[in-house]
């Protein structure tokens, strides 16, 4: 009776709201050396999976980090646009333009925070809604919440990111858990680790502190399993005096698998295309990839000329493929390459219908018929039109 009596009650305080919440816990971080204590609004705040599957998303800043759009891969191209608001249609605005390169650009630089980790989750969603094959972070941050970088991480490997560290870039501490599950990464600037170090500890003795740290390096341990890097990563972070920082060499972040494709994607992929596509299939585009790497430059060369190279080869190992379209080599690169042929032809036609047959400098009438792109337009009708 008294047990019944107990649990009637513990489920009317529930039905009411009036049960007691989880207890807080201490964000831990990867050391950007603040050791003041972080604002209750700094705790993760995980959101909900189905958030974003309609244009009313909550509202969202990058608060304390600079965050950027363009949609071309160098900033020559394209500069970057600053991110203010990530509600729907103000990031649809901002992206808009990218439907005619089926490329995104994020750049990044700052703390690893919960607003990192909304930035990440957004653009990644906006992206995928907009059918944008190839998603770009260049990222600049000297680390910040581990529990934030490991959120922020598995969404950009769910939507198959690249990050890049480019000359004049850090990637530290937290930072090195973002990098660790892009698809690809591409590194020029400076990665390095140190030990971790917690917001507001309690601890008095190095056992207390142990105790702390313990739980959240398991967590780091199966997240480095998870995305293909090696523990001796997660050993640097618990051994390198926080006041301190080891800079990885390039043979370490090979040796590590910090660097270039990442091999627990490389596998997953290997997997699903065999199984869809078949042996010979994948002997071929092994192959490929292998005689790619070998002759076009990967890393060593512009975009535009390695693409080239790769969609050149392609024919000799059978590409593009009937059955198997969307997994033959350099599928995304040869549609951006084809809507950049459009959005060319598009302006040449605008260009023609511009001048006067006589070959005058006049504006054209009121009323002429200007050829343009409608993917790349920016008004809210749009994005409603067009989001899926």
């Amino acid at each position: 009776m008294r047990r019944s009596l107990v649990l009637a009650l513990a489920l009317l305080l529930t039905a009411c709201g009036a049960a007691p919440p989880p207890a807080a816990h201490a964000p831990v971080t990867l050391g950007d050396n603040a050791v003041a204590p972080m604002p209750a609004n700094d705790e993760p705040q995980p959101q909900p999976a189905d958030d974003l599957s309609g244009t009313h998303w909550p509202a969202a800043r990058v608060e304390r980090g600079l965050a950027q759009v363009s949609c071309e891969r160098d900033d020559a191209d394209d500069p970057p646009r600053a991110l203010d608001s990530l509600e729907f249609f103000p990031l649809y605005d901002a992206m808009a333009t990218c439907a005619s390169t089926g490329l995104v650009r994020l750049h990044y630089s700052g703390r690893i925070d919960g607003g990192f980790t909304e930035l990440t989750r957004r653009v990644s969603a906006m992206a995928q809604r907009m059918d944008l094959p190839e998603r770009l972070l260049d990222i600049d941050s000297a680390g910040g919440h581990v529990e934030e970088a490991i959120r922020a991480g598995d969404a950009l490997a769910d939507a198959k990111w690249t990050v890049r560290v480019q000359d004049d870039a850090n990637c530290l501490s937290a930072c090195v858990l973002v990098l660790a599950a892009a698809d690809d990464r591409v590194v020029h600037g400076k990665v390095g680790v140190h030990r971790l170090m917690r917001d507001r500890s309690n601890a008095t003795s190095r056992a207390e502190l142990n105790d702390e740290l313990r739980n959240v390096n398991a967590l780091v341990r199966e997240y480095f399993e998870r995305h293909g890097v090696a523990l001796a990563v997660a050993d640097l972070m618990m051994t390198v005096p926080n006041r301190r920082l080891r800079l990885l060499t390039p043979d370490e972040l090979d040796e590590y698998g910090l660097v270039g494709r990442n091999a627990a994607q490389d596998d997953l992929e290997r997997i699903v295309i065999r199984r869809k596509c078949g042996e010979d299939f994948m002997r071929r585009r092994d192959a490929f990839e292998r005689q790619f790497e070998a002759r076009c430059g990967v890393d060593e060369k512009p975009w535009d000329d390695v693409t080239r190279c790769g969609l050149e080869l392609r024919s000799a190992y059978g590409f593009p493929d009937a059955k198997c379209a969307d997994e033959t080599p350099l599928a995304d690169a040869q549609r951006r390459l084809d809507l950049e042929t459009l959005r060319q032809q598009a302006a040449q036609l605008a260009a023609a219908e511009a001048t006067p047959a006589d070959g005058t400098d006049d504006a054209p009438a009121t009323g002429t018929n200007v050829a343009s792109n409608d993917s790349a337009s920016t008004t809210h009708g749009g994005a409603t039109r067009n989001a899926r």
